[in-house]
């Protein structure tokens, strides 16, 4: 059974890599991004995938 706590993994779309121009913008388009994903908080972003837990 899942717990609230368990990692949910999204995946990033590519054009937000493409489109930063540097890692504080990325975080920003990110961030900006996952606000599509309200219930979700951003904990790391590994290969591509936000990994995030249930707020």
């Amino acid at each position: 059974m899942l717990t609230d706590k368990s990692p949910y993994s999204v995946l990033l779309p590519k054009q937000i890599w493409k489109e930063a121009k540097d890692e504080a913008h990325l975080k920003r388009l990110i961030l900006e991004y996952m606000k599509r994903y309200p219930h979700y908080r951003v904990k790391a972003v590994k290969n591509g995938f936000a990994i995030c837990e249930r707020k």
